[in-house]
């Protein structure tokens, strides 16, 4: 639990919602800015009517280590498009005024956090509408860099668990840990490999006996079977690489969105969607 009390965020109430529900709730990644600003925005406006519960919402930076190619790649497109961590912040703002309630994570490396200064980003963050934040290279041991003040300004901090991560690592992981832990149900980078859902029980049931917190797993989902295998197990699935191919097969060929885009990546949510609430009936 965290060493710094947090009052209750709209992911602690949308975990809940989903718990009472009798299903696992659906977490979904978007790339802020691509292609672009605008698709992003019209992007983010559709997920929740296709079923996502959840946004993540990625910061570009330019040595994404833990990401893979298609993310990678993503990530490329919005930056060359122009994207900043102040513009990412600002579609965060835009997508409030059209949706109040669904939970907003950002996600991504600390270096963009720490050039733009962490006090003036928390601040930043919790003004445009921001739930919480999963920053890759930030481990337990670093927490007063970003963490701890991310939990003082009302902000949830969700941390990784992968396979590797025994019970001897768990608790400093989830020291000030809140909202939900992400389980990653494979080693290596995301997007890279399939993983062996029989195994998804299990791990889940081991991370819960070290915390309250809600259990969301990812890597590998590309379709409602794969996500209705982690939702039987899981309180979330969380799906990232699938969407960014999704997206990037629907650009023309200079990388600009078209037509077919917004639709390209809300019909699979919505596949996914129906795979995750069917999956306990």
């Amino acid at each position: 639990m965290p060493t710094t009390a947090l009052t209750k965020t709209r992911i602690d109430a949308r975990f809940a919602q989903c718990r009472d529900e009798g299903r696992a709730a659906l977490v979904t990644f978007l790339m802020c800015g691509d292609p672009d600003l605008a698709t992003s925005l019209e992007i983010l406006k559709a997920l929740p009517k296709a079923g996502a519960d959840v946004i993540e919402v990625g910061m570009p930076f330019t040595d994404p280590m833990a990401d893979g190619p298609s993310i990678q790649a993503a990530g490329l497109r919005a930056l060359k498009g122009g994207t900043t961590l102040k513009k990412t912040l600002g579609l965060v703002a835009d997508f409030r005024t059209f949706d109040p309630a669904t939970p907003i994570v950002l996600m991504g490396y600390y270096n963009p956090v720490y050039i733009y200064g962490v006090e003036n980003f928390l601040a930043d963050a919790k003004a445009a509408g921001v739930d919480g934040m999963i920053i890759v290279d930030l481990p337990p041991e670093e927490d007063s860099e970003l963490c701890i003040p991310a939990l003082k300004a009302g902000l949830n901090f969700i941390r990784l668990a992968t396979p590797t991560t025994d019970d001897k690592r768990l608790p400093a992981v989830l020291t000030n840990t809140s909202g939900f832990v992400y389980y990653v149900s494979i080693t290596g980078i995301t997007g890279a490999a399939i993983p062996d859902y029989s195994k998804v029980g299990s791990a889940v049931a081991r991370i819960k006996s070290h915390t309250a917190l809600p259990i969301a797993v990812g890597f590998g989902v590309k379709n409602a079977q794969t996500a209705a295998a982690i939702a039987a197990h899981a309180d979330g699935v969380v799906v990232g690489t699938a969407l960014v191919d999704a997206l990037k097969g629907s650009l023309d060929a200079n990388s600009k969105a078209t037509a077919k885009t917004v639709s390209a990546v809300a019909s699979l949510v919505s596949d996914i969607a129906s795979g995750v609430r069917s999956a306990r009936k």
